[in-house]
């Protein structure tokens, strides 16, 4: 009966066929991609030196239009400065360093205002074994997309009476259908023939009911492709003893199921430093590093590059910049397989500006 109509309410406000779709029209400026850095906090700065430093030995056509996204309160919220505001509208794409997010007090995390502010609606999040560094687990390649904008993390909470707290989960059916429509998607154009819905709708039969029930009827519309779906507990117990069982799959899921089971992937690799994070929308996108700011290290030349050099090669194909994004990868995992120019969470003890170096030297 839900299901029933859930799909008729859909088919009586379809979105555009091309809503998935994310522009990547930007600006151009003497030959070269207007692209805006927020290098972030803590090794943020150090870190966004390092992609700089190496796009630009690579000779890639990109030009950083570097802007700060310190919070400031516009009508009593949360908001980014005017000027970072018009760049990423103006750029229509982003590169982001981590930025720190208070705990418990505070302002509301400047992660969440990004992704409401452009409305970044799918988070991709793929985990790829790097040859060189080694865990527990060969050949891992998962790829996860993450609903962005709603689910627990509406930001909807309010105090009922003195220590009883009350969240709302909200979850809307346009959300739902975009989300999955991007997964079908990007599931085709990486030549996966499976989509595995993650959910709990056994519980929240509700909410978690209402995306799996647009899943499925998205699903009809890509024969091509199949749709299975997992409860969110036995995926997690499924994926930490084989992940590579989903190598085949593009997993899809609401906003916090897809936090915690992404950097559950992320673990099985070796962790958030070799990670790359790409936020989709319709009229702009933001690639990022979604490690910590690591203030204890922060302006020691310490710092790992990877994730965010992986992030920019995410970007660099989201552009349709691929030969570039292909040449930038292949140096990256190279200097990690060769293990010369390891920085100490790889388990070598060299600097951040010493790992950069073997980069460059690695590029073609």
């Amino acid at each position: 009966m839900f299901a029933a109509r859930s799909l008729k309410f859909a088919a009586a406000r379809p979105l555009l066929a091309r809503s998935f779709a994310s522009t990547t029209e930007g600006v151009i400026k003497d030959g070269k991609h207007l692209v805006t850095l927020i290098p972030g906090d803590g090794i943020g700065p150090e870190i966004s030196r390092s992609v700089q430093s190496i796009f630009a030995a690579a000779g890639v056509p990109i030009a950083w239009e570097e802007v700060n996204v310190t919070p400031i309160i516009k009508d009593g919220k949360t908001a980014i400065p005017d000027a970072a505001l018009h760049s990423v509208n103006r750029n229509k794409v982003a590169l982001k360093g981590p930025l720190e997010t208070p705990i418990g007090k505070g302002h509301v995390s400047l992660n969440l205002t990004l992704r409401r502010t452009f409305d970044l609606y799918a988070n991709v999040r793929p985990c790829k074994s790097i040859v060189g560094y080694k865990t527990p687990f060969d050949n891992v390649n998962t790829v996860l997309i993450r609903e962005n904008t709603e689910g627990e993390y509406s930001g909807i909470e309010h105090e009922v009476v003195g220590g009883v707290v009350q969240s709302i989960k909200l979850i809307t059916e346009e959300a739902c259908r975009r989300v999955t429509r991007y997964a079908f998607e990007y599931a085709r154009s990486i030549g996966r023939k499976r989509v595995t819905v993650v959910h709990k709708a056994t519980v929240q039969k509700l909410s978690d009911g209402l995306f799996l029930s647009v899943a499925q009827d998205i699903g009809k519309e890509y024969p091509d492709i199949v749709l299975n779906d997992v409860l969110l507990d036995r995926i997690c117990l499924q994926i930490v003893q084989d992940p590579t069982q989903f190598n085949d799959t593009v997993m899809v899921m609401p906003n916090l199921y897809g936090d915690i089971l992404s950097d559950l992937g992320a673990g099985l690799i070796g962790g958030l430093g070799l990670t790359p994070s790409g936020n989709i929308g319709k009229k702009a996108s933001i690639f990022e590093s979604v490690h910590g700011t690591a203030p204890d290290i922060a302006g020691k030349d310490l710092a790992n590059p990877t994730a965010l050099l992986l992030s920019a090669v995410m970007m660099l194909r989201h552009m349709k910049l691929n030969a570039h994004a292909d040449n930038i990868e292949q140096a990256v995992l190279a200097t990690i397989s060769k293990g010369h120019a390891l920085t100490g969470d790889l388990g070598g003890k060299a600097t951040n500006t010493q790992f950069t170096a073997a980069v460059i030297a690695n590029l073609k």
